[in-house]
């Protein structure tokens, strides 16, 4: 018996460390969020490294709308690291990106 539960006590450590090992690399890959975003419209970049409340007032004001879902997106943008698109415009779609 005891070399049972010898080999099930290594076999339940290893398979710890096993789930532990891979889940440090993902957790090293995530958005470090400091509040400050890139606006671009098109392929020009407007504002980069730019406060989020600052880059949601100029693509409200770009896209003529309130600035308020601008900012919500910002931060998802900041949060996630992914980019968004605010609207289109004839010069191509203005996007919110992560710095």
């Amino acid at each position: 018996m005891t070399g049972f539960v010898r080999t099930t006590i290594v076999s339940v450590f290893a398979g710890a460390t096993a789930v532990v090992g891979m889940a440090a690399p993902a957790s090293a890959a995530t958005q470090i969020q400091d509040g400050l975003v890139n606006v671009a419209v098109g392929d020009i970049s407007i504002l980069n490294n730019a406060d989020i409340g600052v880059v949601a007032q100029i693509a409200a004001q770009i896209c003529g709308v309130k600035v308020g879902p601008v900012a919500v997106l910002g931060v998802a943008v900041d949060r996630s690291g992914d980019f968004r698109t605010v609207c289109q415009t004839d010069q191509g779609p203005v996007t919110i990106s992560q710095n």
